[in-house]
């Protein structure tokens, strides 16, 4: 079993979502002993955002692909196909200003590719990437979850749910730790409860639907 580990806090050493990450990727090890660990840091080797260049190859319109294009494929082509061989994603996404960052932003972009994670038929989009398991480690400064106001302000953990599940993946987990700016003692609450988060979203074994399945 292959799991991406992946980290997009720019606050290193004193990042929760990175301690959560970490934790989690610990137990998962733990309750299946037979996985391989990939890790990718998007903080420090961030992919660029998505521009002109890195769809342009995409399109079919240019008969010779420029210097840029190519090179831009070529990291779309890296990220995609690394995301699509795990079985397990890890992914630590904290919330910036409503939503995550934009790093993690700018990795997703270049995993949105039709024929590769999702496909347009005479019904719609169709997700091609089924038959794995996210697990994201969500941090919020404040609380967000408990009031239909914060859950309409967040733009975090509802759009990985819409995303992956175009993408056609059904098993998303969360770990959740938020209230962590309020103070000591939330944080410690909150840590508890992502703890408790963990042990149940790695206890399980990974989504074994086939992407025939998952579609």
């Amino acid at each position: 079993m292959k799991l991406l580990h992946i980290d997009s806090s720019i606050l290193a050493a004193g990042s929760t979502s990175r301690q959560l990450t970490a934790e989690t990727v610990a137990a998962w090890r733990a309750a299946h002993p037979n996985t391989q660990v990939e890790y990718l840091d998007l903080a420090v080797d961030a992919p660029s955002h998505f521009g002109a260049d890195a769809l342009g190859i995409k399109t079919g319109v240019q008969a010779q692909p420029t210097e840029a294009q190519l090179r831009e494929n070529a990291l779309s082509e890296k990220l995609v196909t690394q995301f699509l061989a795990a079985d397990v994603v890890v992914i630590g996404a904290p919330l910036y200003n409503f939503t995550i960052p934009t790093q993690l932003k700018a990795w997703i972009d270049r995993l949105a590719q039709a024929g590769r994670t999702f496909k347009y038929t005479d019904k719609g989009a169709v997700g091609l990437a089924g038959g794995k398991t996210i697990i994201v480690a969500s941090s919020r400064g404040g609380i967000y979850s408990t009031s239909e106001g914060g859950q309409a302000a967040e733009h975090q953990e509802s759009y990985l749910k819409v995303i992956f599940g175009f993408f056609g993946i059904t098993d998303v987990r969360f770990v959740r730790a938020e209230g962590i700016a309020m103070g000591d003692a939330p944080k410690a609450a909150a840590l508890t409860a992502a703890r408790a988060d963990i042990l149940v979203a790695t206890a399980e074994a990974a989504n074994q639907k086939t992407v025939a399945q998952a579609a």
